[in-house]
């Protein structure tokens, strides 16, 4: 699916068949695949053969699928890795078409390093501190409920 002119989405063609993939499982709204560039074996995508830039626009139907189709690898990825637990996060921003990294995770391995490490951070900065004072956690609480 062509986003603008001359500009293509390589999730688009994998869908349409266009570009190889491994294809791990699929339904009628979302595709599962193995990541070319994974942090740990088995690391995959979930994304809605529809291209939608972000997750907040997809359909409720198509939320359903995307998060039912991450279940389905998730366990899939259980039973055939053995892995301590799946990662499951998105940040979109490299590739603007709505995309679920799940990822077998390992006591120890780069991406529990990396979390554990995240975590250290989220608490340390003063800069971030600010965001747990109880004011301004209930101001927040209370734009995001009227909005």
């Amino acid at each position: 699916m062509v986003r603008d002119a001359g500009d293509r989405c390589i999730f688009c063609d994998i869908i349409e068949g266009k570009a190889h993939s491994y294809k791990i499982y699929e339904d009628e709204l979302s595709l599962a695949i193995l990541d070319i560039n994974p942090f740990s074996r088995g690391h995959c995508l979930v994304i809605p053969k529809r291209h939608v830039p972000w997750w907040h626009e997809l359909s409720k139907e198509e939320n359903a699928s995307l998060f039912e189709v991450a279940k389905t690898v998730a366990e899939k990825m259980m039973m055939a890795l053995s892995p301590d637990f799946v990662c499951m996060y998105a940040r979109g921003r490299r590739i603007p078409h709505t995309h679920i990294f799940l990822v077998p995770t390992y006591k120890g391995d780069v991406l529990d390093r990396f979390f554990n490490a995240l975590e250290l951070f989220q608490e340390s900065p003063p800069e971030l501190a600010a965001l747990r004072e109880r004011e301004g956690m209930e101001e927040i609480a209370e734009r995001l409920r009227k909005a």
